[in-house]
């Protein structure tokens, strides 16, 4: 468990697709909170819920399983500590042609490419997912 707290959660997540783990288990936090939700509406993972032992607070997240097209989904993080990555909305990357998407973090919040074009405001880029 590093400083970077979403790097950490998307490696726990891939590691969990690439075992065939069916639950994962991250920590909590607002920014990770967000991103869960943000994956259970775009459908990549299928359920998630908070579970709370030895006052620390964690996301139970269930994966799914049967993707037809592909065994597992990708998460690369682009913005880090060291490095931010920021964008205009018109400059915003398209992953796989709109196929995939990029999580950003703008000053309304926590939202996909596709919300920050229709609402026209950039952002950081957090990480792409496809």
């Amino acid at each position: 468990m590093g400083k970077d707290t979403i790097a950490d959660m998307l490696t726990a997540i891939r590691n969990a697709g690439m075992a065939r783990k069916r639950v994962v288990r991250i920590a909590f936090t607002n920014i990770s909170e967000s991103i869960v939700k943000i994956l259970l509406r775009e459908g990549f993972i299928e359920n998630v819920r908070k579970h709370r032992e030895n006052n620390k607070s964690f996301l139970v997240l269930t994966l799914k399983r049967n993707r037809p097209y592909r065994k597992t989904f990708n998460l690369k993080r682009i913005s880090r500590p060291s490095l931010r990555i920021y964008s205009n909305y018109q400059r915003i990357p398209k992953i796989l042609g709109g196929m995939g998407i990029v999580i950003l973090s703008t000053s309304r919040g926590i939202m996909t490419d596709r919300e920050a074009r229709l609402e026209r405001i950039g952002g950081e880029s957090l990480c792409y997912i496809w």
